[in-house]
């Protein structure tokens, strides 16, 4: 199956002419000319980036995600491919309308016009993974109905298995290949990918975003319908609104472009370091904006989530960062272990320094994200910094925002933007604040083990220990002194958590 699928791609590749987006490279230049006399037959009529379009639409899911991340980059790739790619957002050719009503009647258990009074056959959109159809429900609710590509599970199951395999000869024949961590980034990408085929999931991603931004002012989050919901089909709330990329009609409606750049990059970090659970597939087909200007978000099969770890760790390093403070960003690297702890903090904060000075002050149309990027793979490898899988998302994520960003508002000061928002963040983690917040986090423990507390006091007394602390009340009893010290001190703990409850309460 592996060599099939391999051998199927490189099919591909060859009779789409995509050879030459690899030849054209100065290093390789040289066989340029040989291909061209082995394989003189070939004829195109279709420009370079139309052939790459339908190529990753002709191999599959995985690849038509990459190309949507490439349509987002027009800073990274030539503008006619980042256009042509723009197509895969939400334009790939769609699957027949009489499958899409069967997987219907078979997930719900009744036809389409049963369930609707009304069932548009043609779709609205299409993706790689489903298509969706508009549908008026008996009530005259607007919804919109997402329904599977059937037969998609093998065909992604066998890229993962390629994926795997060249991961595995990435790690094994290149001196980077440990720090990259290509076989854990795979597995991070293949749960993301299996638990966005199942859309009951993509449907509680999507009720929980809704939750996490009630009444906001920057974003909205379309209702789901959970009784015509299934892994197979998922029914949500029909939303109006204009595709963020077509800029000219956002003008022409009044949209206020440089305010939505500025909404883009608060509702990421706010995703991010306040909910520790983000939308991570924010391509421009999956972004509309209201009449009123705010963001509407769509598809939620792929979302990403930080523990309190990677959140506070992260926010350290971002903070920082805006504030130029690169040895505070070289010890926070330090410190999480993303580099070796025998890392001279000089060095790193001068590599860092050497990046990321020249960017400052700067609007998003000036800066060379190329360069840039490149810049930080060196200082990486030179600090043998590792990958960590689990942000692997969070940069793809950022990656999208700021392709978004510079389309809206090519002038938009990424750092002065987001700077305020990271350290109101900070204030709320440290300090009074950040008390009051853990008092109520563990109050109703504290209401529940408090009342407790007496009794395991006269049990250890009595010499009656629990399994956990048997070594510990072994120590205590060595001695009578050790034992009254112990329990005086247990004594002054309760008094002092019965004080702070009786505050809180008041």
């Amino acid at each position: 199956m592996f060599l099939l699928r391999l051998l199927k791609i490189l099919r591909i590749v060859f009779a789409y002419g995509l050879d030459e987006f690899i030849l054209g490279h100065e290093r390789v230049r040289g066989l340029e000319r040989t291909v061209k006399l082995i394989l003189f037959w070939r004829r195109f009529e279709a420009p370079r980036a139309v052939r790459l379009r339908r190529a990753l639409e002709k191999l599959g899911p995985i690849f038509v995600k990459f190309g949507q991340v490439l349509s987002t980059r027009p800073d990274l790739v030539p503008a006619d491919v980042a256009s042509e790619l723009t197509r895969l957002q939400d334009r790939v050719k769609p699957f027949d309308s009489d499958i899409a009503e069967q997987v219907i009647e078979t997930a719900l258990g009744k036809p389409p016009r049963a369930l609707f009074s009304r069932f548009d056959t043609t779709p609205v959109a299409s993706a790689s993974v489903a298509q969706v159809h508009y549908a008026e429900l008996p009530d005259g609710r607007r919804v919109a109905v997402k329904v599977l590509r059937p037969g998609i599970q093998p065909v992604i199951e066998s890229d993962l298995a390629l994926l795997k395999v060249m991961a595995w000869l990435v790690e094994k024949l290149f001196a980077d290949g440990k720090r990259l961590k290509p076989r854990e980034v795979v597995a991070e990408f293949d749960r993301y990918l299996h638990d966005e085929l199942d859309l009951q999931r993509e449907a509680a991603n999507g009720s929980q975003l809704r939750r996490n931004f009630p009444a906001s002012n920057m974003l909205l989050v379309p209702e789901i319908l959970w009784d015509y919901t299934s892994r197979e089909v998922m029914v949500l709330e029909w939303m109006d609104g204009t595709p963020v990329s077509q800029i000219d009609t956002l003008c022409e409606q009044g949209i206020d472009l440089k305010q939505l750049s500025r909404f883009g990059v608060e509702i990421f970090f706010t995703q991010v370091f306040r909910h520790g659970f983000f939308h991570a597939d924010m391509h421009p087909g999956n972004i509309l904006v209201a009449p009123d200007g705010r963001y509407i978000a769509l598809d939620f099969g792929i979302v990403g989530s930080l523990s309190e770890f990677d959140k506070r760790y992260l926010a350290i390093n971002f903070l920082a960062f805006f504030n130029r403070d690169y040895r505070r960003v070289a010890t926070a690297h330090i410190e999480s272990g993303w580099v070796p702890k025998e890392t001279r903090v000089e060095e790193l904060e001068a590599a860092i320094r050497t990046v990321c000075e020249p960017i400052f002050d700067k609007p998003l149309a000036e800066i060379s994200l190329g360069q840039i990027l490149l810049r930080l793979f060196e200082t990486s490898r030179r600090f043998n910094v590792e990958i960590q899988p689990q942000l692997v998302l969070l940069q793809k994520t950022l990656l999208n925002i700021e392709g978004l960003g510079r389309q809206l508002d090519p002038e938009l000061d990424l750092w002065d933007t987001a700077k305020p928002f990271l350290t109101r963040w900070m204030n709320e983690q440290v300090g009074w604040r950040a008390l009051l917040r853990q008092i109520k986090v563990e109050a109703p423990y504290w209401a529940e083990t408090l009342p407790a507390l007496p009794r395991a006091l006269v049990r250890l007394a009595e010499g009656e220990q629990q399994t956990k602390l048997v070594t510990v009340t072994e120590q205590m009893l060595q001695s009578q002194q050790q034992r009254n010290e112990w329990l005086a001190t247990i004594a002054g703990l309760l008094a002092a958590l019965l004080v702070v409850l009786a505050l809180l309460l008041h």
